[in-house]
């Protein structure tokens, strides 16, 4: 059994203040939870850990003298982050108090990293006791927004990996899950007035085998979707654990699978099929109001099952060809007075995100948002090609969420060596991921528009949980360090050093992560092929 202490020296992302001291506190037949109110979602979320883990423990009031760990909520300072927290562990009493529920999840977390991996199990058949090192933590992040994006649209991810990538998140004190949800590959939620979304665009007939340009097919139909209940149980497991679930509608362009049931929707008419390249397709919305009539009304229902703050509308990568070749499209381009059709897209989304923000929503977009008429400056920027195009956006008056491919896009290679699985490309190793400093410099004065970080998980060559495991971990939970951890404390040989010691939770977790010194032999690609997991 490790000691308890070391633990405490292996914490992913690194506290901002952490000091040990001597002795232990251990959990036992008399450990009980004291909690009340609001703290009472984290008490049973410790309580479910300390089950798995062999341990029974009541959760009880939080006055109760039998409670000897006792969870509570302090009104936060007014600078004070809703995620800060402390946790004191004595020999014989644990507290953890946070400023607000966020701040109790993310103590929680913290408390669960202490804890021996053995007691991460699903199970613990030995019953291990558990030791806690005795500490006190004071706590909180440098960033609010550190989120994890997966794109389910690609390929489908069952409903049980998300549910386990969530609980993945909650460990690493991440806070923001962003489902891609359509693309030209598949649309992956029901739409109750559309119904061939479901039926027809959730399903492509096969799959390209390796890269783009490539002529070889797998020959199987790959899809499915969500239902509304799947997708609300999504959302409320997030909530227990304090995470918000952003929902991505990609608009105007990226909606092959659309069109596939609603070629009406589209600048042709013609006929098409699910896409089964890569790639991006030319079919795009046409700039029509039935087509804003469509997007309407998936935002309504989208609006309805996502209840967070936040709606994403994409807004990335739309090709103009068919508009610039449409006489209709151009003919709409003048009738709005518009300079060229180049400019449609920004009245698209401009009109979209005024029906979003009506709903009660804020509105996200990727960075192209922000070019040939941009959108208004309450919409959030997530700036993907690079930190310049992050800075473009800040200074158009945008918030900004930071994730540029060159650092967070975990589809791209973590390795020279072609023994790596299949991927789209790129490179990006765990040392350029823990290095990364999301904050711009310059002489403009941009302090506090940056809200935070994500990591990208685009599913193009993942087409199961166990390749987007590979690709997401351990570079994730460095980005999580990236997120949390002050900038003044951070260390990026320390950061590695400790992850040495945080991949046995993930062993003990079930990730199909990959080593520090690379893939297992069953992970490796073929000779040069670079295959898939």
């Amino acid at each position: 059994m490790p000691d308890p202490h070391d633990l405490i020296d292996a914490l992913v992302p690194l506290p901002a203040m952490c000091r040990q001291r001597p002795g232990v506190f251990r959990v036992g037949a008399s450990t009980a939870i004291g909690a009340d109110g609001a703290s009472r979602t984290a008490a049973w979320l410790l309580h479910d850990i300390l089950g798995r883990a062999g341990f029974r423990v009541p959760v009880v009031a939080e006055s109760d003298p039998a409670a000897t760990i006792v969870l509570s909520i302090r009104p936060a300072a007014t600078d004070g982050s809703p995620e800060g927290y402390e946790i004191a562990v004595e020999d014989h009493l644990v507290r953890l108090t946070g400023n607000a529920v966020e701040g109790l999840a993310r103590a929680v977390q913290t408390l669960r990293q202490m804890l021996a991996p053995a007691a991460l199990r699903q199970a613990n058949g030995a019953v291990e006791p558990i030791a806690i090192g005795c500490c006190d933590i004071a706590d909180s992040p440098r960033y609010s927004w550190r989120g994890v994006h997966l794109d389910v649209a690609r390929h489908f991810m069952p409903k049980s990996f998300i549910l386990k990538l969530l609980d993945l998140a909650a460990l690493h004190r991440l806070n923001v899950l962003h489902l891609h949800l359509t693309d030209d590959q598949g649309w992956r939620l029901d739409i109750p007035s559309f119904p061939g979304l479901a039926e027809i665009g959730s399903w492509r007939a096969e799959t390209l085998i390796g890269h783009n340009g490539g002529s070889e097919f797998d020959g199987t139909p790959h899809g499915g979707y969500y239902t509304h209940d799947d997708l609300r149980e999504i959302v409320a497991y997030a909530a227990q654990r304090s995470i918000t679930v952003v929902p991505e509608i990609d608009l105007p362009g990226h909606v092959q699978a659309a069109l596939a049931a609603y070629p009406e929707l589209g600048n042709t008419g013609r006929p098409l099929g699910v896409r089964t390249r890569w790639g991006i397709s030319d079919d795009v919305l046409a700039p029509t109001e039935q087509a804003l009539a469509f997007a309407r009304t998936v935002v309504d229902v989208v609006a309805e099952v996502f209840p967070g703050p936040w709606l994403h509308l994409g807004g990335d990568e739309c090709p103009r060809t068919q508009w610039h070749s449409s006489p209709k499209a151009r003919s709409r381009a003048e009738q709005l007075g518009l300079s060229s059709v180049e400019d449609l897209q920004s009245w698209f989304m401009r009109t979209v995100h005024a029906h979003a923000v009506s709903l009660g929503k804020r509105v996200v977009g990727w960075d192209e948002v922000v070019d040939d008429g941009g959108m208004p400056a309450d919409t959030l920027v997530m700036a993907w090609r690079s930190m310049n195009h992050g800075l473009a956006a800040m200074r158009a008056g945008h918030d900004v969420v930071m994730c540029p491919k060159q650092r967070t896009y975990f589809d791209y290679y973590q390795a020279e060596e072609t023994d790596e699985p299949l991927a789209i490309g790129g490179l990006t190793r765990i040392e350029d991921v823990a290095a990364w400093d999301p904050d711009p410099t310059g002489p403009d004065d941009l302090t506090g528009r940056v809200l935070g970080v994500q990591g990208q998980l685009w599913t193009e060559y993942l087409p199961t949980p166990e390749a987007v495991e590979y690709m997401a971990f351990p570079r994730l939970s460095a980005l999580a360090e990236v997120g949390w951890t002050p900038a003044a404390r951070r260390d990026q040989a320390g950061l590695v050093r400790r992850l040495g010691a945080h991949l046995r939770r993930l062993e003990a977790l079930d990730v199909n992560y990959r080593p520090l010194e690379g893939p297992r032999p069953w992970q490796r690609g073929g000779t040069g092929a670079r295959r898939r997991i």
